[in-house]
């Protein structure tokens, strides 16, 4: 029989090793036991999977008060088999599979993979994935959280009780792993994690989530892994030298629902499309889909990287959405946020009660002016995952490209701080020497998994080469955002034209650097924000004077060397 002490942490949550007790086990002596923690059941029967016969009812243990544990000997059997548990409840009987008889989730070739950081898809095998095994149909969890001493799953399927679905701990990686039974699409879950110290966590949702509830609530929903997109449905891949006009669009304010809410992705596309393919536009960039607990930050500032926006819809409309913009041959760029996460108590933030996914101090894991974590890019876990995300994009809902947000607050550790407010680099410097590894290293696996698929860096220094292969010493990005063109550009379209003949050159000066990157011109949505006004507002003169002016500047724009990208509303002009 168990030992006291081990029925007390299985009742209390505080086991690190459940499997190791709990499901079938053979004793010292051949005894044959069945264990099961079930709070509140009244009884639990053994019941032989494959005749459907009752083959033992377990005991029911109660140790220092604390009840819902039952084991039981099985008799006149000394090998192993598959069994379903009956259980008793004073609303009725239950039979199910247990979930401590399957083996592993995780192959060894997975957890190998995982433990280097070298798994290129670890959304493959981590978070949550509907699946059969042993012919028993429902769902796999995996999350790594190594400095976890208990990590339970929580859900509507367990009266989201800590104590009912612990998980099993891969130490080579430090991932936890469990295998439930009957848990189907739909399901909402989170993860219940037990620290090293001993403290309870806030419940987390799944950072590979590949569904996610409604703002304000944050659990994670069990979805199918969508099947990878057939690349013959892409329109084809851009060539440096082709035509790049670029719609940029805020999905949730574009155009309002019926009822003043958000439109769902059947809506979007039956107006937004035919809008942006009408106005001549060749891609369509989507600021920031994936979900997000703040309407306000207009998705940048997301939590769940592998989930799309629910405001929307569900996945499946965003990848039927992104194959209507394909079908009328539109490409989707999307905005993607590597550069920091906020700091909101089911994300990722000290996930299991230490520094995980950012920096523990400050100085390096830490936004000053946004308030927000930054990932730790050293960490080979925490690149992989990134990397892997944009995989993700591209491969499971046909994204044809990604726009890099912040580059230059991920390029530099003194990024907007004062002196004595970061730490230098291993040499002294104030270069991120991981984060330009990070950059580099998911332009090549991108540009060797999909060559046609395009990345685009917001970024606004001086740094050399950013759109230049790394063999090169370059970041690797196909294009750069010619920030300095843009403000340029639009001080000088403020001033009164009888002004203009002092200031001609901010419009010539763009020219003298103009092929040293592949340059998108952007007017952009950060153009508009912050209280910064439309860009006819920017226009000197009367009315009818800003929009003649408007029209000057896009005339200028389109006949300038470089990408065009303009923000939505300013095609109005």
């Amino acid at each position: 029989m168990l030992d006291t002490a081990e029925i007390v942490a299985l009742c209390r949550a505080e086991h690190g090793d459940p499997y190791a007790v709990l499901g079938m086990h053979i004793d010292a002596d051949g005894g044959l036991w069945v264990r099961s923690l079930q709070p509140g059941a009244l009884s639990v029967v053994v019941v032989d999977a494959k005749t459907a016969k009752p083959v033992v009812a377990l005991e029911a243990r109660a140790v220092d008060g604390v009840e819902g544990f039952f084991e039981g000997l099985i008799p006149r059997r000394r090998t192993a088999f598959p069994y379903r548990l009956q259980i008793t409840w004073e609303s009725g009987v239950q039979e199910t599979d247990d979930p401590y008889r399957f083996p592993t989730v995780l192959g060894e070739m997975d957890v190998w993979l995982l433990a280097e950081g070298s798994h290129l898809r670890p959304f493959e095998r981590l978070g949550a994935h509907l699946c059969e095994i042993d012919g028993v149909a429902g769902t796999a969890f995996a999350v790594w959280a190594p400095d976890a001493q208990r990590v339970s799953v929580v859900g509507d399927f367990n009266i989201w009780d800590g104590r009912r679905h612990p998980m099993r701990l891969r130490r080579e990686c430090g991932v936890w792993e469990i295998f439930l039974p009957g848990v189907s699409a739909g399901a909402h879950y989170k993860y219940e994690i037990r620290s090293h110290a001993g403290h309870r966590l806030p419940l987390k949702a799944d950072p590979y989530g590949f569904e996610a509830e409604m703002r304000p609530s944050t659990a994670s929903i069990v979805c199918a892994l969508p099947p990878p997109v057939d690349p013959s449905s892409v329109p084809a891949g851009d060539l440096l030298g082709a035509p790049m006009s670029i719609y940029e669009v805020h999905l949730a304010s574009w155009r309002r629902a019926d009822d003043g809410g958000f439109p769902d992705w059947q809506r979007i596309s039956e107006t937004l499309i035919p809008y942006v393919v009408n106005l001549g536009f060749t891609h369509m960039e989507l600021l920031p889909i994936s979900e997000h607990p703040f309407d306000g930050s207009w998705g940048y500032q997301p939590l769940g990287l592998y989930s799309p926006t629910a405001r929307h819809g569900n996945p499946t409309g965003f990848r039927d959405f992104v194959a209507a913009c394909h079908a009328a041959g539109l490409r989707v760029l999307v905005d993607w946020v590597p550069a920091h996460f906020p700091t909101d108590e089911h994300g990722l933030g000290r996930f299991d009660g230490q520094a995980l996914y950012e920096h523990a101090d400050p100085r390096e894991g830490m936004h000053q002016d946004w308030g927000t974590l930054i990932y730790n890019f050293g960490r080979r876990e925490v690149s992989n995952y990134l990397i892997g995300n944009a995989l993700f994009w591209i491969e499971r809902y046909g994204i044809d490209g990604l726009r890099v947000d912040a580059v230059a607050s991920m390029l530099y550790r003194d990024y907007s701080r004062e002196d004595g407010q970061w730490l230098p680099n291993q040499y002294g410097g104030r270069e991120n020497l991981e984060a330009v590894a990070f950059l580099r290293r998911m332009n090549e696996v991108l540009g060797q998994e999909h060559p046609a698929a395009d990345t685009h860096a917001e970024e606004s220094t001086a740094w050399p080469m950013v759109s230049r292969p790394p063999s090169m010493g370059g970041l690797g990005f196909h294009y750069k955002w010619n920030m300095g063109w843009m403000h340029d550009v639009l001080d000088y379209m403020t001033k009164d034209p009888v002004h203009r003949k002092y200031h001609h050159n901010q419009l010539s000066f763009g020219m003298m650097y103009a092929f040293t990157e592949n340059f998108v011109l952007p007017l952009s949505h950060d153009e508009v924000v912050h209280g910064k006004g439309s860009l006819i507002s920017k226009m000197a003169g009367d009315y009818w004077q800003k929009f003649a002016n408007l029209r000057s500047l896009y005339g200028f724009m389109w006949a300038h060397p470089g990408k065009k990208l303009l923000f939505m509303g300013g095609e109005i002009a």
